[in-house]
Formats: structure tokens, sequence, C-alpha cells
């Protein structure tokens, strides 16, 4: 074990290991303009350079590394470059990866305070900066997590402690055998993340009352149905498909009144609140009990960076936080408080620096530009035939071509060209294309070279139906 730990101690004081993954990661980002977007089938065949035998002895640092800049990089989707508009993934901004660099040497665990002190600062800076620039009540507090998904669990966990705390029960004592019913209100578009959510947390898919949608994937807000203090309610900024908003300000207001708990999914879309062309999407939405955000999407920050808002701290302390008589805790922020790790990345201090980076004019401005992007393809395509099925509000834009066969034809075409990358969904019950933009990387000529891609996809449609 010394032979070991001397030579571990060798390399990290003389930097050998960090310089040769700063040498490659400095040549990936100088080649990612001429990347595929999504890796060729050579350079997929070449993962199998992998699959090899554990060795009895291990083997150098350096030849690991250059195993994984030699057959791993060539093999990433170059979602960092302009032309990636799946999943709404999005680019990472140089200061916040720079930070990034910087705390992974750190390697805290941020838990506590006492754990790491600056995280517990810039987690309390975040919160507060979150709370102004999206417009939220003074009472919020903010859990940094790994994402959406995450966030959307924890704060329906709140929901579901509040709830049942108002009904008389305190589900951390007695469970959730013969704890009363709680209403599940959704409409037709939630998203998958809420759908598995609710399965974690006991709800039960079956039991979500389904509320119709418009030809938008709104919620029909005169179809909701009457509501008490028993019911959670359901709601969306930005459907992943179209990217379009409910009514928060209708829907907050019947709900305030009977006091159910509204819950507002806003894995990309809540950060249309930090604009001035865009905040008229949010309106009301001060008004629901939680939210759910990610930074990794349209902020731009690196992954995994989601964040749970809640105007009931009590209920999200209560509902996920753990307890343990070695925990140490301080008149500080003690962040696992708020979100379900302890043993926690300091996901905050990336967001920190994006958000201080740009400040707030600079937030508004990347985001503008994704919708600006959006409306600039959306114009493009459609003067080459293509139906366009959304008002681009926000930074989706969700097309077909003809019938489901020429759609799907055409979406294997872009696929597979190297230059760019979008996914299939399906819409109205037909094929569909959907892009994403939400990258600051992605600018008019991106935009212009999809559009001709999609030309050039065109063609080649035709020319195989006319053989």
């Amino acid at each position: 074990m010394s032979t070991i730990k001397n030579q571990m101690q060798t390399e990290l004081k003389s930097k050998i290991i960090l310089n040769k993954a700063r040498n490659h990661a400095f040549e990936y980002i100088d080649q990612i303009d001429n990347m595929d977007v999504f890796p060729s089938d050579e350079n997929l065949q070449r993962l199998d350079h992998f699959d090899e035998v554990l060795r009895d002895n291990g083997c150098a640092a350096d030849e690991l590394l250059d195993t994984l800049h030699t057959y791993g990089s060539p093999a990433t989707v170059a979602q960092t470059g302009g032309r990636y508009y799946g999943f709404v993934n999005g680019n990472v901004i140089p200061a916040s990866l720079g930070v990034k660099w910087l705390t992974d040497i750190w390697d805290q665990v941020g838990g506590l305070y006492v754990s790491s002190p600056i995280n517990s600062k810039l987690e309390s800076v975040c919160e507060r900066w979150l709370k102004n620039i999206l417009r939220l009540p003074e009472s919020t507090v903010a859990g940094f997590v790994s994402g959406t998904s995450m966030a959307n669990l924890s704060a329906l966990a709140a929901a579901r402690f509040q709830i049942l705390k108002n009904l008389g029960w305190d589900i951390n004592k007695k469970g959730l055998n013969g704890a009363p019913k709680i209403r599940v209100i959704a409409h037709e578009q939630v998203h998958a993340s809420i759908k598995r959510t609710l399965i974690i947390l006991g709800f039960g898919s079956d039991n979500v009352e389904k509320v119709p949608a418009d030809n938008q994937g709104r919620v029909v807000v005169g179809a909701l149905p009457k509501l008490d203090k028993s019911c959670l309610v359901l709601l969306q900024a930005g459907n992943v498909n179209t990217g379009a908003f409910d009514n928060f300000d209708a829907v907050c207001d019947l709900a305030n009144k009977a006091n159910a708990w509204v819950h507002i999914d806003g894995a990309f879309g809540l950060w249309a609140a930090a604009t001035e062309s865009m905040s008229h999407l949010t309106k009301g939405m001060e008004k629901a009990s939680s939210w759910a955000v990610d930074g990794h999407k349209t902020l731009n920050t690196p992954y995994d960076s989601g964040i749970v808002l809640c105007k009931h701290p009590d209920a999200l302390v209560s509902a996920i936080h753990a307890t343990g008589d070695y925990l140490i805790h301080s008149e500080q922020k003690d962040p696992y408080l708020y979100g379900p790790e302890m043993s926690k990345r300091c996901r905050a201090i990336e967001l920190w620096a994006v958000m201080k980076y740009l400040g707030k004019n600079g937030i508004d401005k990347m985001i503008t530009g994704f919708n600006e992007r959006a409306k600039q393809l959306a114009k493009g395509l459609k003067k080459i035939g293509f139906t366009i099925h959304n008002e681009v509000v926000f930074n989706q834009v969700l097309i077909s071509y003809k019938e489901d066969t020429a759609t799907n034809n055409i979406l294997d075409y872009v696929q597979q060209s190297g230059r760019m990358w979008c996914g299939g969904t399906i819409w109205n019950n037909r094929s569909a294309i959907r892009l994403s933009i939400c990258s600051w990387m992605t600018d008019e000529n991106d935009i212009i070279e999809t559009i001709n891609i999609f030309e050039k996809a065109v063609v080649s449609l035709t020319k195989k139906t006319t053989v």
C-alpha cells in the first residue's frame, strides 16, 4: 500500500495527471466545432476497447487518461457545440466550467455547514438571488439537488407532508397506511418525471385526476374539478414538446381559495420569469406552493444542477430531513435539510458562478436569445414545407413533414448527418420532431445550417419517393 500511496502522492504533487487531463480537455474544446454532434458508427464501435478483463496490478494514471481521451472523447455527444437540440440539454458557460474544475479539487461534501462553509454560504446567496430574479415570495427556501426529477420528488414529498398535516395526519409518525386520501390533479401533458415521482411517493398513477389539455399542452382551467384542502395540483412551466405554459394565475387563485397545494414543474421554463419579454408567461406563479427548476438546462450550468423551491420551509424540512446524533448543525444554512442527500455535491457554487458572471441583464439576454433563435428556426423550416405545431413562446420548436413516414425518414437523415442532432416525439398521435434551443453557443449561423440540413433531408426524401 505504501508504494501505491507514494505513487499517488508523486502524481498529485507533480501535477502530471492534472496537466495531461487539461491538455486533453483543451484539445476536445478546440475540435468541438468539427466533431460529429452524435458519434459516428466507427467511433461507437471503438468503445469495444473498454471491454477488457480487470488487471491484477492496475495501470499507470497517464495510460488510463490517454485511453479515455483516445476512445472516449470521440464517442461523446457534442452538446457543448451549437447544433445539439435534443432533450433540452443545456451547454456549459465557461466561467462555471472553470469553477467546477476548481471545486473538483476542493472535493467538498456539501451537506452541512461544518463540512463546507463555502458551499453553505453560496447556497444562501443563490437562494436570495433566485427569489429575486424569479420573483418568488420572501419565505421561499431553496434546496440544491441533482435535477428537476429530484426537485419534483422533494417538493411533492413536502406537499404530501403538509396536506396530510392539514387533514390531521402526521405521516412521519404514522406512515401512509390508513392515511387520508390526497387528491392529485394533473393534466394530460404532465411530464414523465412527475409521473415517476407520483409512483415513488406512493400516490399511484391510476389515482391521478386527469384534466384535459388544449392544443398547446396547457391545462384547460374550466375543466378543473372542484378543489379542496386534500388536493395537490400539478402545473408546468414549459411543455416539453411545445414550450407552453399553464395559466398559473387562474389555477393558483382557485387552489388558494380551497387551501390546496400547487406545484409547478418548470425544469427549463421557470427561467422565463427572469426575462422582461417573456415574464408574462409565468404570471401568477408566485402564488404556487412549490417549484422545481434546472440550472443545467436553460441557465447553462454544468450537470447536475437542480433546484427545489418551496414557500413552506417547515413542510420541506419535515418531509425530507434526516436525523442523527453525530450530525453537527450550525446557525448557518445546513444544506442537507432542504434536499434528500446528505453526501452531496456543491452544485450551488457553479450556479452562483453563472449568475454572478451573467448578472440579471446577461441572464435575460441569453434566455431571450433562445427564443429568438427558436423563432428563426421555425420561420425557416416553415418556408421549406414543414408544419410548425406550436406557438413558439419559449425555446421549443415542434415540427413534422407531411405524413408520419416522411417525418421519421427526415429525422433519421438529420440524426445520421453528424452535423446536428434532435429527437422525435409523438404529438396528437402523430410522429413529430422536437428541437430545443438551449445552448449559449447556438447562433444565427447554426440555425441557418440546421435549416439547410433539413432542406437536404427533404431533397433526399423526394429523390427516394420518385425513384
